[in-house]
């Protein structure tokens, strides 16, 4: 048809290619969605269509070799990127058991099957088997769609791929190697210090590197190319010493892992960027260089297509299917670990590449035309069956998460949550945001509520617009993340009562809010504000000051009270700070006495962030300085705190402002006043809005003038 409009084909118009390619992206999930079939095989069938062996529209250029080039180092960095670094660490045997076996079985079945079945001889059966034992994680998009990057199974599977595919890639180097003449002791051994000191270099200096960019510079747009020359740079020095890309880039994932949260804004840049162009990009190209027309042209090579995907599919099922045994794990696991390693593309394209590029002596390829057409419908094959099937375990497990939720939903008889966000400076904004986005529970998939207080005073006008664009930037945040903000801006005669009206409004069970800068000596040092919210509502209060990007905290220190087990908060606030430590990958300190930690372990065995939490005695709570010698500036320093006349309440909280000011200055800090049941006393109310505060002036002044007397008299002993 195209022909016939004298449009000449293939066409060549980098404007036409760019719009024909954004179109098949565009439609070819939309169309296959109606008919229950993952996109990623739309993606390969339109690449067979559009290709040269197809309907001839595009060829396969330059753009389609760069832009599937970064596709396939997304797959690969995104993996390592996603993945659960402690329960990681916890199944790193299973993975490398897993790894492991399945390279023998593939490669075993695959040597012998082209041995006895298609009669090649040793060193091409030994190349095959290479090509067979290698898969490629094409298919792990749908697990991040459905969220299911931290299940045991695929963690298992994505840590037996990088063994997989680093010992067929060593055997493709040794099979290229003999060939070229480098087959010499001396070359083996240089490659393998070359890649033994390349791979520490970007275990230990890329995050050190990325640590120190990412609390200098905030800017989105240069914090995501800086990630971006980071996977290209471990991709490029990985293929300066001989190995492939795809190693670099999964290595680059796994070291910055733990400096990008799985909920922020740079992370829904990252995925973004990758399903929308690159990774998509990728698929097409690979569906371009399958030449369907070879099967039935005559000759063996639809014998050999149907021997190698048998093959393949089947050595791949026998290793799933034994590692589940093995490990004792559930069928929907087998299933998983299937889909996840049955698909060939990467290392496959490599191997049988490089194999159809080597002429022996006889003058013959190494790889003849027919195996590498079957390498490349085998490929098709089992990328369609490697979508399939994931798709359908991944759908079980998610149902299966969604039963058990509704069914813990329906046990608990309390308001779902919601967290309130009092906005009013900028400069702490963006660090309030990215707390509550990381307590937030992702499975409610509730917006956050931003609200903006202005009072019955001068400069009304400048103040409300001020705080409207407060509650914009707020909502600008959020949404990088996918997250909505419910944007309030409220008229009141103080910002307590305007908060607390809101807090009822919209029924928010967490507010966090910024510490307050102590302004003179009757200012207390967590404001007016705080300490009227304190009175006035029993939800959790979480007062949050950041000396560094929230981002970049690689380690949490919870000092706890004693009694803090009989709170109504208690389970509350540590899930909330158990998921803030999985977001960031990193441990969190308990300090507590002997009883109360014990009921903070069984709240913790039963969190994702059990693998992550360490316990210390600590009988003296407030003697911060326990905490502080074992601080730094990338550290995070949590107080359990109560409010007065509570079962854990203490005299010596009235304290805390001057010992956190004395042990806890200049580090990051957090104060948890947690959820209580409904107290006594007047609520504000908007015939009382003031709430009668203003005689709480006196007594706190009273108070600090003591404490700032007493703590001269014991520094001058």
């Amino acid at each position: 048809m195209l022909e016939s409009l004298n449009i000449p084909l293939p066409i060549t118009d980098p404007t036409w290619i760019f719009f024909l390619v954004l179109t098949i992206i565009l439609f070819a999930p939309m169309i296959l969605e109606r008919l229950h079939i993952p996109h990623i095989i739309g993606m390969i069938l339109a690449g067979v269509a559009i290709g040269e062996y197809g309907f001839n529209i595009l060829e396969r250029d330059s753009s389609f070799e760069l832009f599937g080039e970064v596709g396939l180092y997304y797959i690969m960095f995104l993996a390592g990127l996603e993945m659960d670094m402690e329960d990681f660490k916890q199944n790193r045997t299973k993975g490398i058991i897993f790894g492991v076996l399945s390279f023998a079985i593939r490669f075993g079945i695959g040597m012998w099957s082209c041995m006895e079945l298609l009669g090649f001889g040793i060193t091409t059966s030994i190349l095959m088997g290479c090509m067979y034992a290698s898969h490629t994680l094409i298919s792990y998009p749908i697990i991040s769609r459905y969220g299911l990057s931290k299940l045991r199974c695929v963690n298992i599977t994505i840590g037996g791929t990088i063994i997989v595919d680093t010992l067929a890639l060593i055997g493709l180097a040794i099979i290229s190697g003999m060939y070229k003449g480098e087959t010499s002791g001396m070359f083996w051994v240089m490659m393998g210090i070359k890649v033994t000191l390349l791979t520490a270099f970007i275990i230990f200096v890329f995050p050190m590197i990325a640590r120190k960019f990412f609390r200098t510079y905030s800017d989105s747009i240069m914090q995501f190319v800086f990630v971006m020359a980071m996977v290209f740079l471990g991709a490029g020095l990985m293929q300066f010493v001989g190995m492939e890309g795809i190693l670099g880039a999964f290595l680059t994932g796994l070291v910055l892992n733990r400096l990008i949260p799985h909920v922020s804004p740079l992370m829904n840049r990252i995925e973004f960027v990758g399903n929308a162009i690159f990774i998509p990009y990728f698929l097409i190209g690979v569906g371009m260089i399958i030449d369907v027309n070879a099967l039935f042209t005559g000759g063996s090579a639809l014998k050999v297509a149907g021997i190698m995907t048998a093959v393949a599919v089947g050595s791949k099922w026998i290793g799933a299917f034994i590692t589940q045994k093995l490990f004792k794990m559930e069928r929907n696991e087998r299933s998983m670990i299937f889909g996840l390693s049955s698909a060939s593309a990467a290392a496959t394209l490599a191997a049988v590449l490089v194999g159809h590029q080597i002429i022996m002596e006889n003058g013959e390829r190494l790889i003849n035309d027919e195996v590498l057409n079957g390498t490349v419908v085998m490929i098709l094959f089992t990328c369609i069956i490697s979508s399939l099937a994931t798709e359908r375990s991944a759908r079980r497990f998610a149902l299966e998460e969604k039963l058990q939720f509704n069914s813990g939903k329906e046990e608990e008889n309390e308001l779902p949550e919601q967290i309130l966000i009092p906005v009013a400076n900028p400069e702490t904004t963006e660090h309030l945001v990215n707390l509550a986005l990381m307590i937030r529970d992702t499975k409610l998939n509730k917006p956050l509520v931003a609200v903006s207080v202005v009072t019955d005073n001068k400069n009304i006008q400048e103040r409300k617009q001020a705080g409207l664009k407060n509650l914009e930037n707020a909502a600008k945040i959020a949404s990088a993340t996918d997250v909505k903000v419910t944007q309030v801006s409220r008229y009141d005669l103080n910002i307590c009562s305007g908060i607390v009206h809101a807090a009822e409004e919209y029924n928010a069970t967490n507010l966090v809010i910024g510490l307050h800068w102590k302004a003179n000596i009757i200012d207390s040092f967590f404001g007016n504000v705080t300490a009227s919210l304190l009175k006035k509502t029993n939800r959790e209060i979480m007062v949050a000051r950041y000396m560094i990007p929230p981002t970049t905290v690689r380690k949490i220190h919870v000092a706890v009270p004693p009694r803090a087990e009989y709170e109504t908060g208690f389970a509350k606030w540590i899930e909330h700070l158990g998921r803030m430590a999985s977001q960031l990958g990193c441990k969190i300190a308990f300090y507590a006495t002997e009883e109360t930690l014990t009921y903070i372990k069984e709240v913790a065995s039963k969190l994702p962030c059990r693998t992550l939490a360490m316990y210390a005695t600590f009988d003296f709570w407030n003697e911060f300085n326990v905490i502080s010698e074992h601080m730094d500036d990338s550290h995070l320093a949590v107080v359990v705190c109560a409010r007065k006349g509570s079962i854990s309440y203490d005299t010596s909280f009235e304290r805390l402002p001057s010992t956190l000011n004395k042990h806890l200055q200049g580090s990051s800090l957090i104060v948890i006043y947690p959820e209580q049941f409904t107290q006594d006393g007047a609520a504000i109310t908007f015939s009382d809005p003031l709430g009668h505060n203003e005689s709480q002036h006196y007594e706190k002044a009273r108070e600090w003038v003591t404490d700032l007397l007493r703590l001269e008299k014991e520094d001058n002993k």
